[in-house]
């Protein structure tokens, strides 16, 4: 049944590009072209209630830059990608049309952040169909205030994902997939069966053990690799102070 699949491998091989050509770009027609392609991602009730934000300028990456942890690929990269969920147009559209819209609330909020999701998700894999990479910034969240300030988003939009865009660096190409945990570890059929230690043990195995895996463990000063996960890449206290400032924006920009 698995050979009668089309594209497993191509997805299976897809990995995370933040090195760019510094000789080829990513052109205005591609870029809208895969952004219209894109918008036929599903939207919840076809509002589309989302916006992108398209960073070509080096002045401008100068300034996002440190609001991404200053990651060379966000001043590598052909364009960068801010990806907003957007209240703004489809409330202004129905003002305008005699409708009284119903969306401050957090409910509305979430439903724009689905619709984007999808949105950049999609135009992801076209992108990559096509031989251009991209990078998610997981940065957005962290500094969402200050990266709102700078492309001065209005009142209903909120920054909520990043990438970064570009073709493979001049004679190197994608670089090797990430490991995955199995798929039973993430498939539950019928109803959800919790993890036993055992389960556990077998599914986070392979990531363990890999070279990489171990090679952060060693340099993080850490007895596993868990433990780089919970103590040094997403502490407690971090994830709470972020929580707080994105929440205040939220509120701020009106959910």
């Amino acid at each position: 049944m698995e050979k009668e699949l089309k594209y497993l491998d191509f997805f299976k091989k897809r990995s995370t590009l933040r090195r760019y050509s510094s000789t080829k770009e990513v052109s205005d027609e591609t870029l809208e072209a895969l952004l219209e392609a894109a918008s036929h991602a599903p939207t919840t009730g076809n509002m589309q209630l989302y916006s992108v934000v398209a960073t070509r300028d080096k002045e401008m990456k100068e300034r996002l830059s440190p609001l991404h942890f200053n990651q060379p690929t966000v001043k590598g990269c052909s364009v960068m990608l801010t990806f907003c969920a957007d209240l703004r147009r489809f409330e202004k559209w129905c003002e305008e049309r005699n409708a009284t819209p119903g969306f401050r609330n957090y409910h509305s909020f979430i439903t724009a952040l689905i619709d984007t999701a999808l949105f950049a998700q999609q135009f992801v894999t076209l992108a990559e169909l096509n031989g251009i990479g991209s990078c998610y910034l997981g940065t957005v969240t962290y500094n969402a205030e200050k990266i709102a300030e700078v492309l001065e988003l209005p009142e209903r939009v909120v920054p909520v994902i990043c990438l970064t865009v570009g073709y493979p660096e001049d004679g190197i190409g994608f670089p090797p997939a990430s490991d995955r945990i199995p798929v039973e570890g993430v498939l539950h059929k019928e109803r959800y069966k919790d993890y036993t230690r055992e389960d556990i043990d077998r599914l986070f195995e392979y990531k363990e053990n890999l070279e990489d895996s171990k090679g952060f463990v060693k340099e993080n000063g850490k007895e596993t690799l868990a433990q780089v996960f919970t103590d040094i890449r997403y502490p407690g206290k971090m994830n709470e102070e972020v929580s707080e400032t994105f929440a205040r924006l939220v509120k701020r920009k009106g959910f």
